[in-house]
């Protein structure tokens, strides 16, 4: 079977064109309530919560969208207040972001190890980073970009560009978020934008009562996934809600370790995004710095994509728990 029918996702996506989340281009996002996305030095010891030392994110700008555009980088350096420190500040970490031809249409583009071509289209910029002050808590500016640089994927109504974060050297840990931007100075969304990943690794708050949550759209050929965490150091509960699924539990794992689960998807799941909730223990001392990495796999062995701005919006289930949302407001 064909790895995804984009035509359905884009489908989806023009029924929410209205709605107003459709604007927001943080990444993570707000629904999502992510603090920071992380990336360590490949020195660090996987067991600090990152498999791989490489993150991979795609964005989509609309084919109705002509204009020049930016990826704007937050907190790119590796040092001060932001990142996470081991031992000296000592990492530089690299941020290139590809166009053209199969920069996304690749299998190894988008598969969850940085194997083989996942490097593949044509490289656009490409800048490195160490400890540098000027950049701390502050934004660095990709582009400007022509949107027809990307990879066009007619059935997903856009064209396509990566960005790969990656430790270069050291052993510090990156924390960092992007946005999509109109302006090479602020923060202005491109109406219909969006973002996906197809692993996702991330920060957990320190706040026992925030809830994070990131978003896998559930392709029409799907009859299970497989779903994969690593490192998430027994710091609560992972929850999975959809349309028809009031919460279900999944297996979790401890400090170095990866824990897999799999779930049958209901036909009411099916061209609709799932929710993937990440609930700390309500303890007095909890686990800070927690960072962990996320993966889903259907019955092929394919990745998932977790879009930012989920595809038919948050699933919501009748009676759904409530949890807690705090947007994070971009400079």
């Amino acid at each position: 079977m064909g790895r995804f029918k984009y035509i359905l996702i884009f489908i989806s996506a023009l029924i929410l064109i209205n709605d107003f989340s459709l604007l927001a281009q943080p990444v993570p996002a707000d629904d999502e309530n992510i603090p920071y996305l992380m990336t360590f030095g490949p020195k660090c010891p996987r067991s600090w919560g990152d498999d791989d030392f490489s993150q991979t994110f795609f964005f989509k700008v609309p084919t109705a969208y002509s204009e020049p555009f930016y990826i704007r980088v937050y907190d790119p350096d590796i040092g001060g207040d932001v990142d996470e420190i081991n031992g000296d500040w000592n990492t530089i970490m690299s941020y290139t972001i590809y166009g053209g031809n199969e920069c996304c249409s690749t299998d190894d583009a988008k598969g969850i190890q940085p194997t083989g071509g996942y490097r593949s289209g044509t490289m656009l910029a490409r800048k490195t980073f160490g400890n540098d002050i000027s950049y701390d808590n502050d934004w660095y500016t990709f582009g400007p970009f022509n949107p027809g640089e990307g990879e066009l994927i007619e059935e997903f109504g856009g064209y396509i560009f990566k960005i790969i974060a990656e430790g270069e050297s050291g052993d510090d840990g990156n924390l960092y978020r992007y946005y999509l931007s109109k302006d090479p100075n602020e923060n202005i969304p491109i109406e219909d934008g969006n973002a996906f990943t197809y692993e996702y690794t991330f920060r957990m708050w320190n706040n026992t009562t925030e809830t994070s949550h990131i978003y896998p759209y559930v392709d029409t050929g799907c009859v299970t996934i497989k779903t994969t965490n690593w490192d998430w150091d027994d710091d609560g509960f992972i929850m999975v809600v959809s349309n028809v699924r009031k919460g279900q539990y999944q297996k979790i794992s401890g400090d170095d370790e990866e824990a897999t689960d799999v779930l049958k998807i209901q036909d009411e799941e099916l061209n609709t995004s799932l929710d993937f909730r990440f609930i700390k223990k309500q303890i007095s001392e909890p686990i800070r710095n927690n960072n962990v990495v996320i993966s889903v796999e259907n019955q092929y062995g394919e990745a998932l994509p977790f879009f930012t701005i989920p595809i038919g919006g948050v699933p919501v289930y009748s009676g759904d728990i409530g949890s807690k949302k705090v947007s994070i407001k971009n400079k």
